[in-house]
């Protein structure tokens, strides 16, 4: 199941991740994974369970491959290849010099937005979780990167428990579940056309972000005027 959770900025997404991952621990209540509470699960043991993405991604200076692996030994180069393909990196491996073996600086600062992002997904893949969380994946890049960064998480999600918190709906308006959050509280759940219908706070923030890309494409790409007719030309 694909669950995304939405929400204004501080209304609480990031927090709910931060309690799953037992960053810290919930003060009442719990928070269980089948039947287990996870209080009850040493905290690296759960951590290695997930797969996480973030908005903007940790590399270190060394090759691709490596920051792929993250010196997991069990991890093979079949397995880096595989989950490179499945994010759609294998194309910019292949125009590479070096391929896998490309060094790359600390931070990444040789790379772009949208690659650094596919880097991190094939990372999470090829430590193959049972679940993914991916937080803000692809609020910091353009368009077109959001396009092939949405295909890749399409191939990520498939056949595993996924958490997707973005500020894009478009990224998660195939999600089988979508919660949303207000002032650090569950207001909304539902898919998208539930949501939708109630006309509520997720149809809200789905209005503001459909006005605001439709301002962006009319500033981006505005309509030509239309050419004058040798008629409409006045004499002079």
């Amino acid at each position: 199941e694909t669950v995304a959770i939405v929400g204004h900025t501080g209304a609480g997404k990031t927090t709910m991740i931060s309690l799953l991952l037992r960053f810290y621990d919930v003060r009442h209540g719990a928070i269980r994974i089948g039947s287990v509470d996870i209080r009850d699960v040493d905290p690296l043991e759960l951590r290695r369970q997930f797969g996480v993405v973030l908005q903007d991604p940790y590399l270190f200076s060394g090759s691709i491959e490596d920051n792929i692996r993250l010196g997991t030994e069990g991890i093979a180069r079949e397995d880096v290849e595989e989950a490179a393909e499945q994010v759609n990196l294998m194309d910019f491996i292949r125009a590479l010099p070096d391929g896998f073996a490309q060094h790359i600086r600390e931070r990444g600062s040789s790379l772009s937005t949208g690659q650094k992002q596919l880097i991190s997904f094939a990372r999470a893949l090829a430590h193959q979780p049972r679940f993914l969380i991916l937080d803000e994946a692809t609020s910091s890049v353009d368009t077109e990167t959001e396009f092939r960064v949405r295909e890749a998480l399409a191939r990520m999600v498939e056949g595993r428990t996924s958490i997707i918190i973005a500020h894009r709906l478009s990224t998660i308006q195939r999600a089988d579940r979508i919660l949303v959050m207000h002032k650090g509280k569950l207001r909304e759940s539902g898919n998208h056309q539930e949501l939708l219908a109630l006309r509520g706070i997720y149809w809200k923030l789905y209005q503001l972000q459909y006005k605001d890309q439709e301002r962006q494409s009319v500033m981006v790409d505005p309509v030509p005027p239309s050419p004058r007719t040798e008629e409409e030309v006045p004499n002079r």
